[in-house]
């Protein structure tokens, strides 16, 4: 049996197993989430709120920004409170309290250790008791959480309304006033916020543990780790171990045995390229590309600056018009979109190229899908903005508004329409690419995995269509993360690793054959562990304990292949002083060099500091997590877009030569920038949070009162210099794309057509 037959075999296998498991447990999560009641009443038969409330209260978070406003089970932005972790503490500090002053006429602060411990005790066994009945849907809770949770109710309405009183707290939290305008609609929020934190709180039947595993931690109302997170966490540190080990000796064996090299060419095979009509009308897609580059970043620094001045940029109340949760939305949403938009780009100006035809029509399929996309952008935001600002109806805002959940904010109007426009994408791939597959016969195995990608584009992003208006958040949360693992962590970056490999084999840099199973190799192992690896994402969101012990295992697997990132920089870096003609290319090959780093520090160190459930545990929700947001989705997916970027305009004009000046700082700021956000802001708050969430719980870890602390404060200002620096490299990029258009990023009196370089040797690889 040939090597490229137990490769595909291989694959096969990993994705067809990998789903069965993730769907099996899809259909548990479904079972096993948290119910939400058909009425919640109180022991004396008074109904507080009906089922109806909840479900359209979840509708109104989502319509003010929900996961962009503070976080719900620890997912969402990280300014505000986590409400859930939030709402447990002030509903147990408010029973307390009262029970203190009822027997002991003082508060519970006043209080000896022996009387706090009883307390505690039964305060435990109030709030972790489930009194959900499944027969009748009811859920019962006695009188004394009833008051607290008038406590909070009116709290809440405080903070999100118009309460002078809670101008500074709003201000803590970048919460403009008046964000929910309506009392009925604060009021089935505040019966969601109830449900969440319930389900945070209340052991599953026949379990010690909470439907949240646990989460958040909070000792006053038992919320601690568990032995299996322990023990699944000592087991993911074994299994990374034994993975790096493992795929370590595989690459030595095949370095030895690695198939015979190419002579390297002495021209650039680019330079015979004649771009065909439909190749030459992806040039736009990458103005757009870096027009959003810029725009998010600006957008960024903006987010950014509300942590440390809540309701204005420099005195201008910005927050009236353009409040933070619209800026986040928009700076999360736009890098989703150039980063999608350059490999969509990178893909339908390659297609032609690897066939060598131009399909009819094909032109006016890429003009109309970029019509589509700039639709899609600008409608999407538009609606979000109506949606934050409450202009629009529960109905209206589910569907042209703000959806609420990060990553997929955009109403479901706007998915459905980016959904029709990637099917309408992967029909131009595959027209355009399958004359190269019918007679292709040493790359056939590179196009079918590149058709496959494509393929899986397109229909992975329909997980987002998976979840309705009054899905339980648990379920919702579960296909969320199926387009924002599997479509932008999995199926992207095997259609990125692809298409690069087709670049570097159509300027005769790599041997077909070695990049077909380099790349299906690498294909496998990445999904062995970045599928189920999804499952590390849902610990805590109301998910069975099964979900916890496969989350950790496969997402250690995901890190193995990182860990040898570094033969992959010192190849490309390699590659790229290789031969003369390649120097021209210099910075897309730096970019892959970038990748591979931040691939390492980025998704690797940075990703496994939290995956491991007990860490994950106390850090989810903090400082760590965009931590590791940052440095991997623009580290690696962002630096990646940027290098096919610059691939496909070098590719364009291949004759001209490019000054260094300019896209050199943009690359060094860019790096530079990231890496000083992260170091000198994102990580020592991230790890200052994590110490107050493991002495004090998580709500004190996201409270004001811990957030405003001189020393947090200096630590947010000091993020200024490395958004300065990257801000810089981004702008500096912009420059330079508009200069390959007017001419001041060229050389002018080169053409590389016309220059003979030294004779040489072929150089092996």
């Amino acid at each position: 049996m040939s090597s490229m037959k137990k490769l595909w075999i291989a694959f096969g296998v990993v994705v067809g197993t990998s789903f069965a498991v993730l769907l099996f447990y899809g259909v548990e999560i479904y079972r096993e989430a948290p119910p939400i009641p058909d009425k919640v009443v109180t022991s004396a038969g008074e109904t507080l709120f009906t089922r109806e409330d909840i479900l359209n209260g979840q509708n109104v978070w989502q319509s003010m920004g929900g996961q962009e406003v503070g976080s719900i089970w620890g997912h969402g932005a990280y300014v505000a409170p986590d409400w859930t972790a939030d709402w447990l503490h002030r509903e147990a500090v408010f029973i307390l309290d009262r029970w203190s002053n009822a027997e002991f006429g003082k508060s519970y602060e006043s209080l000896g250790e022996e009387q706090k411990s009883a307390l505690v005790a039964r305060l435990k066994k109030e709030m972790r008791t489930n009194t959900y009945s499944k027969e009748s849907g009811v859920l019962t809770v006695s009188a004394v959480r009833k008051d607290a949770m008038d406590a909070n109710n009116a709290h809440y309405r405080s903070l999100f309304m118009d309460d002078p009183e809670l101008k500074n707290l709003r201000e803590a939290y970048a919460i403009p006033a008046n964000s929910i305008r309506d009392q009925d609609r604060m009021r089935q929020m505040n019966a969601f916020f109830f449900w969440a934190s319930w389900a945070a709180v209340t052991e599953r039947p026949g379990h010690s543990i909470t439907y949240t595993n646990n989460w958040p931690p909070d000792k006053l109302i038992g919320n601690e780790p568990t032995g299996s997170m322990l023990l699944w966490t000592g087991f993911s540190v074994i299994i990374l171990l034994a993975g790096v080990g493992a795929l370590a000796l595989y690459y030595a064996a095949q370095r030895e045995e690695e198939p015979s090299s190419v002579s390297l060419p002495e021209k650039d095979p680019l330079l015979g390229l004649n771009p065909t009509p439909s190749m030459s009308a992806t040039l736009k897609y990458f103005w757009v590309v870096t027009a959003l580059i810029v725009v998010q970043v600006i957008l960024g620094a903006v987010a950014a600056h509300y942590a440390v001045e809540g309701d204005g940029f420099y005195g201008i109340p910005l927050s009236d018009f353009l409040p933070y949760s619209v800026t986040r939305t928009w700076h999360v949403q736009m890098g989703i979109f150039w980063i999608a938009t350059s490999w969509l780009a990178t893909g339908l100006f390659i297609g032609p190229a690897i066939s060598e035809y131009e399909p009819k029509f094909q032109r006016f399929g890429v003009n109309f899908l970029f019509i589509a996309l700039l639709v899609i952008v600008v409608g999407s935001m538009a609606g979000q903005w109506f949606g934050v600002m409450q202009k629009l109806d529960l109905v209206q805002n589910f569907w042209f508004g703000h959806q609420g959940y990060e990553y997929v904010d955009l109403g479901r109007f706007w998915q459905a329409f980016l959904l029709i426009g990637l099917f309408l994408w992967l029909f131009l791939m595959v027209r355009s690419v399958w004359p190269a597959f019918k007679k292709a016969q040493e790359s056939r195995h590179l196009l079918a995995l590149f058709l496959i990608s494509c393929a899986a584009i397109a229909l992975f992003y329909g997980a987002g269509m998976m979840w309705g208006r009054h899905t339980n958040l648990a379920v919702a949360e579960y296909w969320r993360w199926w387009v924002v693992h599997l479509w932008v962590e999995g199926f992207f970056e095997v259609f990125a690793t692809v298409v690069i490999a087709f670049l570097f084999v159509r300027m005769g840099l790599v041997n077909v054959k070695l990049a077909s199973s380099t790349v299906l190799f690498s294909t496998v192992i990445f999904l062995f562990g970045g599928i189920l690896g999804t499952f590390h994402h849902l610990y805590f969101t109301g998910t069975p304990t099964a979900v916890l012990a496969l989350g950790a295992s496969f997402s250690a697997l995901e890190c193995v292949p990182l860990v040898l990132m570094g033969f992959e920089a010192y190849h490309n870096l390699k590659l790229g002083k290789s031969t003369e003609w390649l120097k021209a290319y210099k910075w897309p090959i730096y970019c892959f060099v970038s990748v591979a780093f931040w691939n390492f520090l980025g998704a690797g160190i940075f990703g496994f500091l939290i995956n491991p459930p007990i860490a994950l545990y106390y850090m989810q929700g903090l400082n760590t997590t965009p931590l590791h947001g940052h440095t991997a989705l623009f580290g690696v997916y962002g630096m990646l877009g940027i290098g096919l970027m610059l691939f496909v305009l070098k590719g364009l004009a291949a004759r001209n030569e490019w000054r260094d000046g300019v896209i050199g700082f943009a690359f060094w700021s860019i790096n530079i920038g990231l890496l000083l956000m992260a170091l000198l802001s994102l990580l020592p708050l991230g790890l200052l949070q994590t110490m107050a969430s493991v002495e004090h719980g998580l709500w004190y870890a996201r409270s004001a009162e811990f957030m405003q602390t001189d020393l947090l404060d200096i630590i947010r200002w000091l993020r200024v210099i490395g958004d300065t620096v990257f801000a810089l490299g981004a702008l500096a990029l912009g420059w330079f794309v508009i200069g390959l258009k007017t001419g001041h990023s060229l050389k002018k009196t080169v053409d590389l057509s016309q220059t003979t370089y030294p004779s040489s040797a072929p150089k092996k690889r």
